[in-house]
């Protein structure tokens, strides 16, 4: 089997069985940051997805090398397609030269789907980043490969960042035999921020701005000879000719692209009705200047978001349970006396397999600048471990074969992660508050550390590049594997302190214990007013003491 052959092999298999519809993206222009870096986001978000880290060495490939192309999420062959000379190196996703990519995807009009299409939307990203060097020239390897090869998959909008630009991209195929994609892409301002959850974005396209709107020059016209539009090219809308607005796309996906938007730009509570479900109100903006920049710790919340202080709050309803927690489990919606429900659908959610943060840092030699900040399982109880992107090897506790979703592991931080938020889902509000303690030790830690990492790499790339990418090395793989021992510890520790519904006493960071030396008598904390009221009235006067 040949190394290409290979590669793709390994990336289908890890991904086997992904339940694509599901991810959240956030965008953040350089000058929308902090500190002048570009950030974008992903949730892998899927119930049978094992959250490990995907690594592509660099490669030279002799002339006349096919690369084979398995579907990212069944591991199905697709067909094979020529390998070009040199491949650059990829750490998740992200690779050497600064350039990150990452989706949601939308679906759309399920006519366009095209079985005999080679490309799929993950083979297209893993692909680009071994190909790209900058964001532009990832967007066109991506289109010209559906145009020559075919588009496999439905809908999908991607995410596509380097150390200076962020871009969202919108695609969708053409129907069986049909070769190639309708797609979109627009520059988001350096002052902006964006977002998409699996809903298309992208409204009226400025096809005079060249510069910051690339497209298919089909784009337009195929949608009028579909019957999808008939208006002027002005008016035409990408959204609603290929991805119509529904309660489901409002309310599962725009609404947290609203609550994103919402903590930046106070307007955006003008959006409440459409965001819950009223699809002939005006749409939300593709990107908005926020109130204030954005930093790494901001972005990290923003992934772990459950609507807190919105009326999609996942903490309100009796859905919660006693102990707020912000979670409801599938199905999606329930019938209760022929009515149809809905659970909220927020960025943070539990079946996320992976969850990142890539960080472009245009001041910086590239195996510097680029950190892929990784982490495993719920976004909202996941550690962002810092990955430098130069590194040449990935943590053991992140590693393929490390555990899998059949096999548990207690060196893999998938498992441990699992094991933590397992717990806490049965005591949210009391577990969370020691699970944030530890996380904000150890990311708050990382970001003091990283400017001093840098420094260090920097003086050691100056005088031999090697050096400064095994230093890199080391210290992203070191972080990672201590990270995950830290949280097996805190699972330790919890597991102790809440055993049995009880609340051991604490002191001086220790349990309390008697006079005698044993383990002082626990805490019995029980529930709140509202939910013995709950219990009463649906108990009645059953569990009454006469």
């Amino acid at each position: 089997m040949k190394k290409s052959t290979l590669f793709m092999l390994v990336c289908a298999i890890l991904l086997s069985g992904v339940e694509a519809l599901a991810c959240t993206g956030l965008l953040v222009g350089r000058k929308a940051s902090t500190d002048g870096s570009v950030m974008i986001s992903y949730a892998a978000d899927s119930h049978s997805l094992y959250g490990e880290l995907y690594r592509w060495p660099a490669a030279t490939w002799p002339a006349g090398a096919m690369l084979e192309v398995r579907e990212w999420d069944t591991n199905k062959p697709l067909g094979q397609i020529p390998q070009v000379p040199k491949t650059y190196s990829v750490v998740g996703n992200m690779n050497e030269h600064q350039v990150a990519i990452t989706e949601s995807t939308f679906g759309g009009r399920r006519e366009l789907r095209n079985p005999e299409g080679v490309m799929d939307y993950g083979s297209l990203i893993y692909i680009a980043l071994q190909r790209a060097t900058t964001a532009r020239e990832a967007i066109q390897i991506m289109t010209d490969l559906v145009k020559e090869h075919g588009y496999y998959s439905s809908g999908e909008s991607f995410s596509i960042a380097d150390k200076n630009e962020v871009w969202i991209m919108e695609m969708i195929g053409k129907g069986p035999g049909r070769k190639g994609a309708v797609w979109v892409a627009i520059r988001i301002p350096d002052d902006c921020i964006s977002a998409h959850a699996n809903q298309a974005r992208i409204q009226q396209i400025p096809f005079k701005d060249k510069e910051n709107c690339l497209y298919s020059p089909d784009v337009v016209s195929f949608a009028r000879e579909m019957g999808y539009f008939s208006g002027k090219d002005e008016d035409f809308s990408f959204q609603k000719a290929y991805c119509p607005y529904s309660f489901s796309g409002l309310r599962g996906c725009e609404a947290r692209v609203w609550s994103f938007f919402r903590q930046y730009d106070k307007s955006m509570d003008q959006f409440t009705d459409f965001i819950c479900g009223d699809t002939t109100l005006q749409p939300m903006p593709l990107y908005i200047k926020p109130d204030r920049l954005l930093s790494l710790a901001d972005v990290q919340r923003g992934m772990r978001d459950h609507y807190e202080g919105t009326i999609l709050d996942m903490t309100l309803d009796a859905g919660a349970g006693p102990y707020k927690v912000p979670y409801r489990w599938r199905p999606m919606t329930f019938e209760v006396d022929g009515e149809t429900y809905t659970n909220e659908r927020a960025i943070a959610t539990q079946q996320t397999g992976f969850v990142i943060i890539p960080q472009m840092r245009n001041w910086l030699p590239d195996p510097i600048g680029g950190i892929l900040w990784f982490g495993v399982d719920d976004a909202d109880m996941a550690v962002f471990t810092p990955l430098y992107c130069g590194i040449n090897q990935s943590p053991e506790c992140y590693r393929v074969g490390n555990g899998d979703m059949m096999n548990f592991s207690w060196t893999s931080a998938f498992w441990i992660h699992n094991w933590v938020a397992n717990m806490a889902y049965n005591k949210y509000n009391f577990m969370i508050e020691d699970i944030r303690k530890v996380q904000q030790e150890l990311e708050g830690g990382y970001q003091q550390t990283i400017p001093a990492i840098d420094k260090a790499a920097v003086e050691l790339y100056n005088k031999n590049p090697q050096e400064a990418i095994d230093f890199l090395t080391w210290y992203s793989t070191t972080t990672a594997d201590q990270a995950t021992e830290r949280w097996k510890k805190l699972g330790e520790y919890l597991v102790v302190k809440y055993i049995d519904g009880n609340v051991k006493k604490e002191e001086n960071g220790q349990f309390k214990q008697n006079e005698y030396g044993l383990s002082a008598y626990p805490d019995f904390p029980g529930y709140d007013e509202e939910y013995y009221r709950s219990i009463v009235k649906s108990a009645g006067d059953r569990l009454k003491v006469k």
